[in-house]
């Protein structure tokens, strides 16, 4: 999601790519549709990216008719990066039910990380009642067990993300006001 799109709701945010977005689609398309065989070689590395494209239109419009969708895949590339690292660490790490384990323990920390919780905190409580004989495990989702302890969340990494998406907004305005007057001098 964009820093434009950030706050909206889902339905005001179909409604921004829907007037932002899908015009610029379309003249993608048109752009792609008069690039012709006798433009680009049939077997060319641009050909075979233009039959991609093609191919995936559908798929690469669909977060313009949603606004549940994300713009963009970066929040799962990050976690991707944490599983890529746990593979080389978990490698050598004895037998598969020791894998299994040590996999189960990455997804609660991941968790946890996710929601701003105290890691150390979280899993020393969930583990405790586990130990001591609790059997409903709906109430250790990290969103139910952040609500009832708020002392454990780390109000910081919040604050931290606040700032951060901020940033990335003034940054994003910075940017566009700098066109629009590059654009203005060009125009005179």
């Amino acid at each position: 999601m964009n820093a434009r799109e950030h706050g909206l709701d889902p339905s005001a945010r179909t409604a921004h790519r829907q007037e932002h977005a899908v015009p610029i689609l379309r003249v993608i398309s048109a752009y792609i549709d008069t690039l012709t065989d006798q433009i680009v070689l049939p077997k060319s590395d641009m050909a075979e990216a233009l039959r991609y494209i093609r191919n995936h239109w559908n798929a690469l419009n669909l977060y313009a008719t949603d606004g549940r969708i994300p713009i963009d895949n970066n929040r799962v590339e990050q976690l991707m990066r944490e599983v890529a690292l746990g593979r080389k660490n978990w490698l050598f790490v004895g037998n598969v039910e020791a894998g299994e384990r040590a996999a189960r323990l990455m997804t609660l920390v991941s968790s946890a990380k996710r929601h701003h919780l105290d890691v150390w905190m979280y899993l020393k409580d969930i583990l405790d009642q586990l130990l001591g004989g609790e059997t409903d495990y709906s109430k250790f989702a990290p969103d139910v067990w952040k609500a009832a302890h708020p002392e454990a969340v780390r109000t910081y990494r919040e604050e931290e993300s606040r700032y951060k998406a901020d940033r990335k907004t003034v940054s994003r305005a910075k940017r566009i006001i700098a066109a629009k007057q590059k654009r203005e001098r060009a125009d005179r």
